[in-house]
């Protein structure tokens, strides 16, 4: 893959890949602020920021019609890390998407019914997941339980409705002037356009706008648990649940990958261990899953589940850390081993045929480190031996490193 780059004077960073298979044009913007970012007694304004972005900016008061004008769509999605924004346009349209992203780089309207408007959006939506959706809550049960002192300890919608409810203007211009400059930002293009046009176009909308003094980020380091972390709760909800939580490496470490495939052995695909052993054979649990959290900082390693009829989740729990006991006694067989690589390198593939997966994807591997990073991704994946798999399950999958919550139907 031929990735391009340019770098201005205020500091943005473009990545460019251009793919003539398509005749249309996407623009990828990562800006380096998340959940993390926020202050413990203001939580939620990365995500109120994903909302308020659409609000309109200093020079367009509506940013979707002209979009739409000229035939593009747009998303946006924020987590612990960083916000995300991308647009798709037709190539020979492509001038509107740099039009559209500058400007809302440059500023908001910061309009009290921009705020009230996308504030109101924002708290319904923390009251639909999180208050009115069975297990809606876990997030704001199990991250506190897991993290004492990193901000990893509060999902990113945020600790409270009270947190977005009183969020000041002044404090949400503080946040944006902050956090969302060139010089904390990422420009992934993708698509029917030239390295040259793409970089004309980033000079002539972008550069203008001046480089800020973005602070450098004194987070503090997690301590090593030392002891299990217990948490009970009962809710009115349909059925028992089950959720466990282990503390693993951060994403710059290549104990990341072996992290990976132990949760894709465990649970990814009708053949994984936990949906074959628990679910198909000892039927303990109806349903059952394992993932990693792939935060930047030290993330977790979990395992969530809805035990079957009859079972308790004592019995659930204790059948789960006989899988995970059995990855840190036995070597993993190297055929079990090689079809999870296999498959990975076979969603990596096809994930990156699509041009707007591929600016997805630049943009994160830039902020990783640099984006032709993205080529060898499949590489890292293969290094992983069965003795590596066994190290890390058994560093991480200690009684003393479990944080696990008990969520029990009223």
């Amino acid at each position: 893959m031929r990735i391009n780059r340019h770098i201005l004077h205020n500091g943005l960073r473009l990545v460019h890949f251009m793919d003539e298979s398509t005749q249309m044009v996407a623009l990828n913007v990562l800006y380096n602020v998340g959940a993390r970012d926020e202050h413990p007694e203001h939580t939620g304004f990365a995500h109120l920021f994903e909302h308020l972005m659409f609000g309109g900016s200093i020079n367009i008061p509506d940013y979707d019609t002209p979009l739409q004008l000229a035939g593009g769509e747009n998303n946006a999605w924020t987590n612990n890390d960083i916000t995300n924004y991308y647009l798709t346009v037709p190539r020979q349209n492509a001038e509107t998407g740099f039009w559209l992203e500058s400007d809302r780089m440059l500023s908001l309207n910061f309009s009290e019914q921009s705020l009230e408007v996308q504030r109101g959006v924002v708290m319904e939506e923390f009251k639909q997941r999180c208050l009115n959706q069975p297990y809606g809550d876990v997030g704001h049960l199990l991250r506190p339980l897991a993290y004492r002192v990193h901000p990893y300890s509060w999902p990113t919608i945020g600790k409270e409705l009270a947190h977005i409810a009183n969020a000041t203007m002044e404090e949400v211009k503080d946040f944006f002037f902050r956090f969302y400059a060139p010089n904390n930002a990422i420009l992934a293009v993708t698509g029917n356009i030239s390295f040259e046009e793409a970089v004309a176009l980033t000079e002539k909308w972008f550069a203008p706008i001046p480089c800020r003094d973005v602070p450098f980020r004194h987070l503090p380091i997690e301590p090593e648990q030392v002891e299990e972390r217990r948490l009970t709760v009962e809710r009115s909800v349909p059925l028992d649940a089950l959720f466990m939580a282990y503390h693993m490496c951060d994403h710059y470490s290549s104990d990341y990958y072996a992290f990976d495939i132990l949760s894709d052995i465990l649970s990814n695909g009708r053949s994984c261990r936990l949906n074959q052993r628990l679910v198909q054979e000892k039927r303990l649990f109806s349903s059952i899953d394992a993932y990693i959290s792939g935060s930047l900082d030290t993330g977790l390693f979990q395992i969530s589940g809805k035990p079957a009829e009859g079972v308790t989740l004592e019995q659930a729990e204790a059948a789960v850390c006989e899988e995970l006991d059995r990855l840190c006694q036995e070597m993993v067989d190297e055929r079990e081993l090689e079809k999870v690589k296999n498959k990975f390198e076979s969603s990596h593939i096809f994930g990156n045929i699509n041009y707007l997966n591929v600016a997805t994807n630049l943009a994160w591997f830039e902020l990783l480190g640099k984006a032709e990073d993205l080529d060898s991704e499949v590489e890292r994946y293969r290094t992983i031996t069965t003795d590596r798999l066994r190290e890390v399950a058994q560093k991480a999958f200690r009684k003393e490193n479990a944080s696990i919550l008990y969520y029990r139907k009223a």
